[in-house]
């Protein structure tokens, strides 16, 4: 249902003629009633529009609501979008220092290891990545003899990926076509929370997968510090673009009511999102410095920065603290359905 502004905060702001918004229950237990959790505006590309996240009264989940409709949401995704830019396949040097092969380098990764696209140690199969991008992920997987296949809704994107020599078809999980065959994997890195319609789009996965398939997803944790901190300049609010807001209690909710059992919470060696957001704060104070810009750019950092922050985001994460969740699931026989008893 179309909605006029009717939200806190939405009073005096101006959005684009081609943008649309719509009020939604709640995808889980179909509750209406919800309470006011905080509003906030475009940080990444600056683009006009106020929008409110709630959570329900019922389950707990928040949304984004008022929200723009599927078909008005690619004005929020321009084609500098960061995961467009940065998932383009690319070859690690070669060295022939057997000290930094054998010594150095298993540091170095362990100490960067994010576990940020990390899947469950399976045989190799059938793997279905949901918003691929430009493919380096299908690269790495089929390097391991995986058959990869995706689906991505940038055109741009989704053409690097098929160049690369991979099946992909351009457009969105809820209006794809089902594959020729089942997937024994699904993989979708920060998916979940963009899509309008997550229970079905979870439950086309469930049909699309094999008995005792796995899937691998990674989604913001807005339980976590970051969000206390930074509120609405947390980066991984990213309003509009994120339509649904998870906790670890609200995305294993999510995935039941999708037809997957939640196996294992991963809580991602990450500082990015807290770093980013601390410059959007800042930013956000007119302290438009030199400092300021470098930590809004922290994803180009170094290798020594980050290897200098690294403990800090072990730590964090040892708490479950940090910004970002790796979820592993596997396939039930059938969704669970949430039901609201509430009168």
């Amino acid at each position: 249902m179309l909605c006029v502004f009717c939200q806190k905060g939405y009073e005096g702001v101006t959005y684009p003629s081609e943008v649309k918004l719509e009020h939604i229950a709640c995808p889980l237990c179909s509750e209406t009633k919800s309470e006011f959790v905080i509003a906030g505006r475009d940080m990444r590309h600056d683009l006009p529009g106020e929008f409110s996240i709630v959570k329900c009264h019922h389950c707990g989940l928040m949304r984004t609501n008022p929200r723009p409709t599927l078909e008005s949401m690619d004005y929020y995704y321009p084609d500098d979008y960061t995961p467009y830019l940065t998932t383009a396949n690319q070859s690690a040097p070669r060295t022939r220092n057997l000290f930094w092969k054998r010594v150095i380098r298993p540091i170095v990764r362990f100490m960067l290891e994010t576990y940020s696209e990390k899947a469950p140690p399976l045989q190799p199969g059938r793997m279905l990545e949901v918003g691929c991008a430009s493919g380096a992920f299908m690269y790495q997987m089929a390097k391991q003899g995986w058959v990869t296949e995706g689906i991505e809704p940038n055109p741009k994107a989704a053409q690097n990926a098929r160049d690369l020599g991979y099946n992909v078809i351009t457009g969105n999980l809820e209006n794809a076509p089902d594959p020729e065959e089942p997937y024994d994997l699904v993989v979708g890195w920060m998916v979940i929370e963009h899509l309008h319609r997550p229970v079905e789009a979870l439950r086309k996965l469930h049909q699309w997968a094999k008995p005792g398939s796995w899937l691998a997803i990674s989604v913001p944790n807005i339980a976590s510090v970051d969000f206390r901190l930074f509120k609405d300049n947390w980066y991984d609010l990213s309003l509009p673009l994120h339509t649904f807001h998870y906790t670890p209690q609200t995305v294993e909710k999510m995935l039941e009511r999708g037809g997957w059992r939640l196996e294992r919470v991963i809580h991602q060696r990450v500082l990015t999102t807290f770093i980013v957001s601390l410059g959007y704060m800042l930013q956000e104070r007119r302290y438009n410095t030199r400092l300021t810009r470098a930590l809004i750019n922290y994803y180009r950092a170094p290798v020594y920065i980050r290897l200098l922050m690294s403990p800090l985001a072990h730590l964090l994460s040892f708490f479950g603290q940090t910004g970002r969740m790796t979820i592993w699931a596997t396939r039930l026989d059938s969704p669970v359905d949430i039901v609201n008893t509430q009168t």
